[in-house]
């Protein structure tokens, strides 16, 4: 901490002359730049400190006590709110003001008597004013003098509050709907790598383009768009994926390596990456608030850091507890963690209407708090939720913790290949064989709490292999080796031949309207007749055409002109 001879030197000469006043030191002969040394000197001698103290009042003397009992220094905005504002004057305001004699609140009592001072820290936000005692003056004060006991009542100090522990919840039926977590988010990414190996994706206004996002959406355990925005800018976080000249595709290496791991090293990666994203902005992904655009001192981490540290020092580790106590008492505890300034953020609320000021905490802090329970760490299944409850799970203790994860045992299941070659994939498949079956089979459906995946072989996914270098041979060898056959069914194998060389031609099915003529005269007729053949398609006999689906109607009357009959069979 700095001493009080550097802080008096940084302090303005108008602010040294009310100091020196208070604690009885004449300096009128003693040059500007001599001022601090010579101040310094007095003021640390136990006589002077103690009359410096003894003529404090016990409202000033307990906000002194509240500083020094939180490691002589807090936050200024803390400590403003706690025991008023510090008016910054010149020497005119000073003459005119007098705040020695007359202070506004406490703070400004303490700030021109020369007991507390005003520096710089810096915060997971970024650089935040503070305001200390210097260590050396706490030394001589005679703080032992005074007890909180003979104190009026006070706002309860940080010291106290950093102690608080947020009581559990012990009666189980007033949790209401449990959601416990999960770890769906990590086979959803193997669904995502999957989709951007083998179709890559388009990324438009910083955002995964809306067909790619829909066809993705199909194939997830959990469709929640969030949670998907959530999953994509994670995965570029995780440097699982990357996007260049506005294209998707994995990172081979990376993407090998997390298919690899077990399905625990999985869900820390992508906890971690989260925790350390500055890709994925917390606050913009809040319901309810809307950030404007801009360079005003959002710092995503540092929430993230902070939440963490809460859920470590002040829930109950094992139990269930209410999430609006938790938040209070953040607010209380330390609720700058965000911001350092309530200022400066341009947040608008759904109405328009700008969140400024520490009035706004409960609306912006506050619900961020909320989100980061509710969402991320739900999403990487570390909390279980409640009716305004929540609940740390083994993984979210030792992710807040900054312990390692359990290592839970994994049993893979092999993937069941029916002979019509539908594949059956549980979540306990290896996530890296799911990922390659992918690239070479039909996606039919995701897997449910009740079923697996299902893919199908069929003539497009061979076509779809084939495009990534994959060949029928590398098909039929990891064919083998998930149903630990040396050779496959003689029916699979046929299917495969026979996808592989059928020709690459496509067909189509249509709806057709068919006009019938009773003699192939009468078709000759229409057909050769320029204001009756343009409503229709392909002959498709003697007597027989097909109509466009549209000009059926103008076709009738065209051939009513004609004196023709027409007669509609069923229903158009």
């Amino acid at each position: 901490m700095t001493s009080l001879f550097a802080s008096l030197d940084n302090s303005d000469l108008a602010v040294l002359n009310v100091i020196a006043t208070y604690w009885g030191i004449d300096v009128t002969l003693v040059e500007p730049d001599k001022m601090a040394r010579v101040m310094s000197e007095a003021m640390l001698t136990d006589d002077r400190a103690a009359a410096a103290w003894d003529r404090l009042t016990d409202e000033q003397r307990g906000a002194l006590q509240t500083l020094i009992g939180s490691n002589n220094k807090m936050p200024l905005l803390m400590f403003e709110r706690l025991h008023g504002e510090i008016r910054k004057m010149g020497r005119g305001q000073i003459e005119r003001q007098d705040p020695l004699n007359n202070p506004t609140s406490s703070a400004e009592a303490l700030f021109y008597r020369g007991l507390i001072y005003e520096g710089f820290e810096q915060s997971p936000a970024g650089a935040r004013a503070i305001v200390y005692v210097p260590s050396d003056l706490v030394n001589v004060l005679p703080t032992h003098k005074t007890s909180y006991d003979d104190l009026p009542d006070l706002p309860q100090s940080p010291q106290i509050l950093d102690d608080i522990q947020i009581l559990p919840i012990e009666d189980e039926d007033l949790l209401g709907e449990i959601h416990y977590a999960d770890t769906s988010i990590v086979d959803d990414m193997v669904t995502l790598l999957a989709y951007f190996q083998i179709y890559s994706g388009d990324v438009v206004d910083g955002a995964l383009a809306a067909e790619d996002f829909t066809a993705i959406q199909a194939h997830l355990i959990n469709d929640d768009p969030a949670r998907l925005t959530f999953l994509f800018e994670v995965g570029i976080s995780a440097e699982l994926f990357e996007v260049v000249d506005s294209i998707v595709r994995p990172r081979r290496a990376e993407t090998k390596r997390w298919l690899e791991s077990t399905r625990s090293q999985q869900l820390k990666a992508l906890a971690d990456a989260w925790k350390e994203s500055t890709i994925y902005r917390d606050l913009w992904h809040v319901s309810g608030l809307r950030p404007e655009p801009g360079g005003w001192g959002y710092h995503p981490t540092a929430g993230r850091i902070a939440i963490c540290k809460f859920l470590s020092e002040h829930v109950p580790q094992q139990h269930w507890w209410d999430i609006d106590d938790f938040i209070m008492a953040i607010k209380h505890i330390e609720p700058d963690f965000q911001r350092n300034h309530y200022e400066s953020w341009y947040i608008r609320n759904d109405r328009g209407e700008y969140l400024n000021g520490f009035e706004s905490w409960d609306a912006v802090e506050g619900a961020l708090l909320e989100f980061y329970l509710m969402c991320p760490l739900h999403w990487l299944g570390m909390v279980d939720l409640g009716e305004n409850a929540a609940h740390l799970n083994a993984y979210g203790r030792a992710f807040v913790n900054g312990q390692p994860f359990p290592q839970p045992p994994e049993e893979p299941e092999p993937i069941t290949v029916n002979p019509d070659g539908t594949l059956l994939i549980s979540r306990r498949v290896s996530r890296m064989d799911r990922f390659q079956a992918m690239r070479f089979t039909t996606w039919v459906s995701a897997a449910t709490n009740m079923s697996p995946y299902v893919y199908k072989l069929s003539q497009a996914g061979i076509r779809q292999a084939a495009e990534q270098g994959i060949n029928l041979g590398h098909i039929q060898a990891f064919l083998k080796r998930v149903m630990e056959v040396e050779e496959l069914p003689a029916t699979l194998n046929r299917l495969l031949q026979n996808w592989q060389s059928a020709p690459q031609a496509q067909v189509t099915i249509e709806p057709m309207i068919v006009l019938r003529a009773t003699s192939p005269e009468t078709l000759d007729f229409i057909m050769s007749t320029p204001n009756l053949r343009r409503f229709c398609g392909s002959r498709l006999g003697p007597m027989a055409v097909a109509v466009l689906q549209d000009q059926w109607r103008g076709l009738q009357d065209a051939l009513a002109e004609h004196g023709i009959e027409v007669t509609v069979m069923g229903t158009l």
